[in-house]
C-alpha cells in the first residue's frame, strides 16, 4: 500500500521560510516522479515543482522560480520542498503526490498517490 504523508506547514510572514516534506513508502516502481501541488483560496489546483526519483529531471512553475528548490533523500524516500521568500500569494495546501514512470508532469491527473495536504499561510 502506497503512503504519501507531507508535513512542515504553517505560518510564516512574508519573506520568510518554510521547508515541507513529504515521506512515501510502499512505492515499488523502479521509476516515478514525486510532485508538489498547491490549492490557494478560490484558485485551482497548481502544478509546483516536480522531481524524477533516480533521476535527473527537475520542474518548477515560473512563479517559484529561483524561490523554490526541490530536493530528496534516497535512502528516506523523503521529497522536500524548501521554500524561501514567501509571498502571500503562496498561500496554499500544499500536497505532495507520486506518479508511476518518467517524466515529470505538473498536470495532477497524472499521478496517483497523493498525500492529505498541509497548509501554507503567508501573511503580508
Amino acid at each position: 500500500q502506497v503512503q504519501v504523508q507531507e508535513s512542515g506547514g504553517g505560518l510564516v510572514q512574508a519573506g520568510g521560510s518554510l521547508r515541507l516534506s513529504c515521506q512515501v513508502s510502499g512505492l515499488t516502481f523502479d521509476k516515478y516522479a514525486m510532485g508538489w501541488f498547491r490549492q490557494g483560496p478560490g484558485k485551482e489546483r497548481e502544478g509546483v515543482a516536480c522531481s524524477e526519483w533516480r533521476g535527473s529531471m527537475l520542474y518548477y512553475v515560473d512563479s517559484v522560480k529561483g524561490r523554490f528548490s526541490i530536493s530528496k533523500d534516497n535512502a528516506q524516500g523523503t521529497l522536500y520542498l524548501q521554500m524561501n521568500d514567501l509571498k502571500p500569494e503562496d498561500t496554499a495546501m500544499y500536497y505532495c503526490a507520486a506518479k508511476t514512470g518518467w517524466p515529470c508532469s505538473a498536470v495532477g491527473s497524472a499521478y496517483r498517490y497523493w498525500g492529505q495536504g498541509t497548509r501554507v499561510t503567508v501573511s503580508s
